[in-house]
């Protein structure tokens, strides 16, 4: 298989896997923490309407979720990629971005929130995940992270 097929594999499948990690944190959070009393979280239209509603720990686990996800893509992407080179796992922080841009813009979800969230939650987790993955494979966190 070629080099480039490699790592547009690793990108697919870390991407894939952080989504799911994601999910699973956003469906874990309604679990966890409760929405607000007379708030509707199955629609994108409901959760509009309702957002006002919403204190900061409703935020917690949507923040969690944009960070562990975007931790875990990147890692995977970083790790199946053949040298382990940084490309893949930004990517998938990229998209994870995207994605968490596309959100800002759809919901009215407080300013602090989304700022902390675009900042804190997609391209610091992408570095720590290839950090992690080539500290843990001997390759080293220092050296051109």
């Amino acid at each position: 298989m070629s080099r480039f097929l490699r790592m547009l594999l690793a990108v697919v499948v870390g991407f894939v896997l952080g989504s799911v990690v994601n999910m699973a944190l956003v469906m874990l959070g309604g679990k966890v923490v409760s929405p607000p009393a007379g708030a509707d979280v199955a629609t994108m239209e409901g959760l509009k309407a309702s957002i006002h509603l919403f204190e900061p720990r409703h935020f917690l686990f949507p923040f969690l979720a944009h960070a562990l996800g975007t931790l875990v893509g990147a890692a995977v992407a970083c790790g199946l990629a053949p040298g382990r080179p940084p490309g893949p796992a930004y990517i998938v922080g990229g998209l994870f971005l995207m994605g968490g841009v596309a959100n800002a813009v759809m919901l009215p979800a407080p300013a602090w929130f989304n700022a902390a969230d675009l900042l804190l939650a997609y391209l610091p987790m992408a570095w720590l995940g290839r950090a992690l993955v080539r500290r843990v494979a001997g390759g080293g966190a220092g050296r051109g992270a």
